[in-house]
């Protein structure tokens, strides 16, 4: 199985988190699983903020995503989310590049999640 694309998800960072458990791809799993459970409800969050217009609803569910996507790896979507949060704690999230970050975050999601679920694939066991 190939590698996954590193801009999308840095397989290196879950080799890091695995040595980091001794090894325990098991470890890894349970957490990228909870992870790919929980991200679509911070992207409605998100979603929810920016048709509102609420910079401040967007700042928690963009910061958690922006973490726990950086946990795993996928640190494309991670830097989408970072860039979400700032603009919301700034309070400009009405500008082009917010209204773009907001179209494609969830196509960042879906790329980091086809290619978790592939490592998932390749680990298991």
């Amino acid at each position: 199985m190939p590698e996954p694309d590193p801009r999308i998800v840095d397989s290196g960072v879950l080799d890091e988190l695995a040595a980091s458990v001794g090894g325990d791809t098991g470890f890894v799993a349970e957490l990228i699983g909870t992870y790919l459970d929980d991200a679509p409800v911070h992207l409605a969050d998100i979603a929810a903020a920016g048709q509102s217009g609420d910079a401040a609803a967007l700042v928690r569910p963009a910061h958690t995503l922006k973490s726990s996507s950086a946990t795993v790896g996928a640190m494309q979507l991670s830097g989408r989310a970072r860039s979400l949060e700032m603009a919301g704690r700034s309070g400009e999230i009405g500008g082009q590049q917010t209204a773009g970050d907001l179209e494609a975050i969830g196509q960042d999601f879906a790329a980091a999640e086809a290619e978790l679920r592939a490592w998932l694939e390749d680990h298991a066991g």
